[in-house]
C-alpha cells in the first residue's frame, strides 16, 4: 500500500468521541486506507452500502439497536454510507451513545451524504477528504527524481491508485471509471432526468480543459437551459469529477466577475472521457493537461496540509490572465504553469499594482515540486 498523507492525521483524531467521515470519489482508495488503519486489530465491523443487507442493518435503527451492533468492536466502518436512508440522523445517534468504538463513515459522493449529515450531526463528526494519488505521496513511496521520470505517464493516465499500481491495465481501468464509477451516484440521483446530458457535459468539459467556461455557451451546445447545466456541474463537483474556480476580481473595472473555469482531479479520468491516451509529443493539449494536473495537486496539497487558501484565476476583457491566484491570511499568490521550461511569462502589471502579490512563480516541469508539497 502507497501511505497516504492524511492516515496520521485520521489516526490522531481516533478516541475523540466523533465519527470520522471520509468522503472521496469511488476508487481512490477509501477502503485501502480504513484496513491500514484497523490493521492493528482483528475487532473490525465493515458495513459495505452498496450491499443492501448492510443498509439494513443500520438505516432507521434505534439508540439501542445500534449500541448492541456497534458496541462489540473497536473499529465500526461504514462504506459507502450515502446509500442509507437518514444517515445523518444514524451517525448523530451513534455519536451520541458515546462509545469507545471509533466509527469511520465514508462516502463517494457527498450528495445524500453531506446534505444528510451537517445539519443532524453538526459537531458530532470530523470530515477528511481522500483524492486519486498525489504526486507527494508517490514521491515519498519512490523518490522525487522516479516520480519526474514518471511523469509523462502521469500527465496522460493519472493518479488513481489501480492506474498507479498496475500500468499495463490503466485504459481499462480508467474506462471503467469513465464509464461505470463516474455517474454511479450522479444517475441515483432524484434530480438527473437526462443522464444522456450529463455524460455530453462531462466531454464539453474535458474538451475545454484550462479555458473559462460559459454556461450559455454549453446549455446551447447541449440543448438545455443554463440552470441545467450548472446544477448538473455542480453534481459533478459533489461526486469529485470535476471542481471550480472562480475568477478573482477586487479592484479593477476590467476584471471578468463572474468568470468559472472547470478543472478535473485526475487527468486520467479526463483523458478516458474523450478517449485520448496518446503521448504527450503527440498531443495539442499539453498545456492544459499540465495546468490541470499542477492546480489539482494545489487542492490535494492545501487540503492535506489543512490550509485554507481560497483558489481563482484572474482574467480581465482585454486578456491579461493568471492561470492561479491562491489567497490566503490577507497575502496573494500568482502562478502561471508552463509545459515548456522556456517559454517565459511575466505578472501583468494592471495585475501587480491592484494587488502587490506576495509572490509570482511560473511552474514547468524542472520545478514543479516545492509547489505540490
Amino acid at each position: 500500500m502507497i501511505q497516504r498523507q492524511i492516515e496520521s492525521s485520521l489516526k490522531n483524531d481516533f478516541g475523540q468521541g466523533k465519527v470520522i467521515v471520509l468522503l472521496g470519489a469511488r476508487q481512490v482508495g477509501k477502503t485501502t486506507l480504513m484496513e491500514a488503519l484497523s490493521s492493528d486489530t482483528d475487532h473490525n465491523l465493515l458495513l459495505n452500502c452498496d450491499d443492501q443487507d448492510d443498509v439494513l442493518m443500520i438505516e432507521d435503527k434505534s439508540s439501542t439497536e445500534l449500541r448492541d451492533l456497534l458496541s462489540p468492536y473497536q473499529f465500526v466502518f461504514i462504506d459507502e454510507a450515502q446509500r442509507v436512508r437518514n444517515i445523518g440522523l444514524t451517525i448523530k445517534k451513534i455519536a451520541d451513545l458515546k462509545l469507545s468504538t471509533q466509527v469511520i463513515v465514508t462516502g463517494s459522493s457527498s450528495l445524500e451524504l453531506a446534505n444528510g449529515i451537517h445539519e443532524p450531526a453538526t459537531g458530532r463528526t470530523i470530515e477528511y477528504r481522500l483524492y486519486p494519488l498525489s504526486l507527494a505521496e508517490l514521491a515519498n513511496e519512490t523518490s522525487e527524481r522516479e516520480e519526474s521520470r514518471m511523469l509523462q505517464q502521469r500527465l496522460v493516465y493519472g493518479c488513481y491508485p489501480g492506474v498507479v499500481t498496475n500500468s499495463a491495465s490503466a485504459k481499462r481501468t480508467l474506462a471503467s471509471l469513465a464509464n461505470d464509477y463516474l455517474y454511479k451516484d450522479i444517475l441515483s440521483y432524484q434530480g438527473i432526468k437526462k443522464p444522456e446530458v450529463l455524460q455530453k457535459l462531462v466531454r464539453a468539459l474535458a474538451l475545454q480543459l484550462g479555458s473559462e467556461v460559459s454556461y450559455n455557451e454549453l446549455s446551447r451546445l447541449l440543448g438545455v437551459d443554463k440552470e441545467t447545466v450548472e446544477s448538473y456541474i455542480g453534481l459533478l463537483e459533489k461526486c469529485f469529477v470535476v471542481f471550480r474556480l472562480d475568477s478573482f476580481s477586487r479592484n479593477l473595472r476590467n476584471e471578468i466577475r463572474k468568470g468559472k473555469k472547470v478543472y478535473f482531479y485526475d487527468n486520467g479520468v479526463r483523458n478516458a472521457v474523450i478517449s485520448n491516451y496518446a503521448p504527450p509529443e503527440l498531443r495539442s493539449d499539453m498545456g492544459a493537461l499540465w495546468e490541470n494536473m499542477m492546480v489539482s495537486e494545489r487542492v490535494k496539497r492545501n487540503m492535506y496540509n489543512d490550509s485554507f487558501a481560497q483558489l481563482y484565476f484572474w482574467r480581465t476583457h482585454d486578456q491579461k490572465e493568471i492561470d492561479l491566484i491562491e489567497e490566503e491570511d490577507g497575502m496573494i499568490r500568482a502562478f502561471e504553469f508552463k509545459w515548456n521550461p522556456r517559454a517565459k511569462s511575466r505578472v501583468p502589471q494592471q495585475f501587480i499594482e491592484a494587488y502587490a502579490p506576495s509572490g509570482f512563480n511560473v511552474i514547468t516541469p524542472d520545478n514543479f515540486w516545492e509547489f505540490v508539497k
